[in-house]
C-alpha cells in the first residue's frame, strides 16, 4: 500500500517548518509491514499548494493522503475532523499574496476526513506523543490542501497539525491556524513528531485497503 504524506516549506520568515522536517524524517524510518511511504513538500502559496498536492497524487498514484502542515498555536498534534471550504491569508503566503476571506470552490461548507481522526489520536498517543482531535483546521493553505484532497480526489484522505517546533529557538508565527493564540513552545521534538506521523501512517496503512483511486 503506498501513502502520500505531504508536509509545507517554510514561510513567514522562518528557516523552518516543522511539518515538513517531520515529513522529511520519515525516509530515513522504516515504514509498516505492507506500507510504502511517498513524500512531497508543498509551497506555501495560494496559487500553488493545492496544484502541488494533486501533481504529487498523479505522479505516486498513492492509496491514501496524510498531509500535515504546522500550527504555531498548538502544543500537541492535532488530526483534524474537517476541512472548511474557506481560505482566509491573513498573513502574505510565500509570493506576497494576501488572500481576503472567500470559499475555496463550489461545494459544501465543509468536508469531513476521510480517515477517522479519533483513531490517529489513539495510535499517536500509544506511541508516546500527545495528541488530540481538531475541530478547526484554520482557513490557511493547510485547510486550504485538506479541503484539495477531499475535494479533488477520492482517496483516503486525512490532515494532522503538528506543533511549531524549531531546531533552534522557538517559532514566530501561529495566528495563521488559529487566530489570536500566540506561538507556544511546545515540549515535542521534531524526532517525536516523526514517531506520531509514522503511528499515523500505520493506522492508514490498517485502516484503508489497497485500490486505486482516480482523481
Amino acid at each position: 500500500m503506498k501513502i502520500l504524506v505531504t508536509g509545507f516549506e517554510p514561510f513567514g520568515g522562518e528557516t523552518e517548518n516543522a511539518s515538513g522536517v517531520a515529513v522529511d524524517m520519515l525516509r530515513d524510518l522504516t515504514p509498516p509491514d505492507g506500507a510504502r511511504i511517498v513524500t512531497a513538500i508543498l509551497p506555501v502559496t495560494w496559487s500553488g499548494a493545492g496544484p502541488a498536492l494533486l501533481r504529487a497524487v498523479e505522479e505516486n498514484q498513492p492509496d491514501a493522503v496524510v498531509a500535515v502542515g504546522e500550527a504555531g498555536g498548538r502544543a500537541a498534534v492535532t488530526p483534524e475532523r474537517w476541512a472548511r471550504n474557506l481560505g482566509h491569508g491573513r498573513i502574505p503566503d510565500n509570493d506576497g499574496a494576501i488572500r481576503d476571506a472567500a470559499p475555496l470552490a463550489e461545494g459544501p461548507e465543509r468536508l469531513e476526513s476521510r480517515i477517522v481522526p479519533i483513531a490517529l489520536v489513539r495510535a499517536i498517543k500509544d506511541a508516546g506523543v500527545p495528541a488530540e482531535v481538531s475541530d478547526d483546521a484554520g482557513a490557511f493553505l493547510c485547510n486550504a490542501v485538506f479541503w484539495t484532497a477531499l475535494h479533488r480526489t477520492d482517496l483516503p484522505a486525512a490532515f494532522i497539525h503538528v506543533p511549531a517546533v524549531r531546531s533552534r529557538g522557538s517559532a514566530r508565527i501561529g495566528a495563521e491556524t488559529d487566530p489570536g493564540h500566540a506561538p507556544v513552545n511546545s515540549a515535542l521534538s521534531s524526532d517525536n513528531l516523526a514517531v506520531a506521523l509514522m503511528a499515523a501512517v500505520d493506522t492508514v496503512a490498517q485502516e484503508t485497503r489497497p485500490s486505486r483511486h482516480g482523481q
